[in-house]
């Protein structure tokens, strides 16, 4: 619902691949999902990181080498502790969503629906109502999003981190 048209890496592919990122990942995790990732995130020991990205054919995002070298699993070991350049490895390796994918909520990684003004009005700050037309909700948490001011900073991070990708 909140897509970002800021993707740069070469390929778009019809359905990107479903992520796992590990305790290590969380913020990226959340990233991911801004732009239309699904990304699971999962905190927990090794095995059962590996056993629940094998089950559910998961590509696993993982900063742990040990872990990596797990068989069986299909993994980006992330090399960078920077945002931006987890953000563009992982874009360049797994290529951008598809047009029109919408964004995730960061919280549960369900797909976010659009809102009307007179949905959201209930839920959200008088002013906020007043002033934003664009709104999202998670048909799971219910948490509603918006552009708000943050909304620049956030495609500003998103474009600085894939810019390499062009």
């Amino acid at each position: 619902c909140v897509r970002l048209i800021i993707m740069h890496a070469e390929q778009t592919l019809e359905t990107p691949p479903r992520l796992l990122a590990d305790a290590m990942l969380g913020k990226l995790a959340r990233w991911l999902r801004v732009l239309g990732y699904d990304t699971r995130y999962l905190q927990g020991d090794d095995a059962w990181i590996a056993h629940e990205a094998r089950a559910d054919d998961r590509v696993l995002l993982t900063r742990d080498r040990e872990l990596a070298r797990r068989r069986g699993l299909k993994v980006i070991l992330v090399q960078s502790q920077s945002l931006h350049k987890q953000l563009a490895q992982v874009v360049a390796s797994v290529g951008a969503p598809p047009e029109g994918t919408t964004s995730r909520c960061m919280a549960c990684n369900v797909s976010l629906r659009r809102l009307s003004v007179e949905e959201a009005r209930p839920d959200v700050p008088r002013y906020v109502a007043q002033t934003q037309r664009y709104f999202c909700s998670c048909p799971k948490c219910g948490k509603i999003y918006w552009r708000g001011t943050h909304w620049e900073g956030i495609e500003g991070q998103i474009e600085q981190a894939l810019a390499d990708l062009v």
